[in-house]
C-alpha cells in the first residue's frame, strides 16, 4: 500500500506545486513550507527542485535570482503565462477527477444494484471464421 500513495503523491505534487505558484513566486523553502503547511507530507527541497526543473524546460515555470535581506540571493520560482494556461486545464481536469471520487465514496454500491437473479451474457462465435 505505501507504494500506492506514494504514487498517487507524486501524481499529485506537481500540480500543488503549480498552484502555489500560481498563488505568488516562491524560493525553494518557501514552496516547501507553503505545500507542507496543512498537511503531513514531509516534503524537502530534494524533492521539488527536479519537479522545479522539469516544468521550467518545459516552458512552464520561470526562474529569477532576487536578493535577499536575510543571506545570499535567492531563486525565486513563477509560473510562466503558458504554465498559467496549462495549470488552469489541469485544475479543471483534477477537479473532474476529484468529484468522481468524492461520488464513488459517497455511493452505496448495493443500493446501485438492481434486484434479482445475474445475467449471463456471452458472445458466441461462429465457426465459419
Amino acid at each position: 500500500m505505501d507504494n500506492k500513495i506514494k504514487q498517487l503523491r507524486k501524481g499529485v505534487l506537481e500540480l500543488a506545486i503549480m498552484s502555489s505558484l500560481n498563488k505568488q513566486s516562491h524560493y525553494g523553502y518557501s514552496l516547501v513550507k507553503s505545500l507542507s503547511v496543512e498537511n503531513d507530507l514531509s516534503l524537502t527541497e530534494g524533492t521539488i527542485y527536479p519537479i522545479l526543473n522539469r516544468l521550467s524546460k518545459e516552458g512552464l515555470v520561470q526562474s529569477q535570482w532576487v536578493e535577499s535581506r536575510q543571506g545570499p540571493p535567492r531563486k525565486y520560482y513563477s509560473l510562466t503565462s503558458a504554465g498559467k494556461s496549462a495549470f488552469a486545464v489541469l485544475i479543471k481536469e483534477f477537479r473532474k477527477l476529484e468529484t468522481m471520487v468524492v461520488r464513488g465514496e459517497e455511493t452505496d454500491a448495493s443500493a446501485e444494484m438492481p434486484a434479482g437473479p445475474a445475467l449471463d451474457v456471452r458472445k458466441e462465435l461462429s465457426d465459419d471464421k
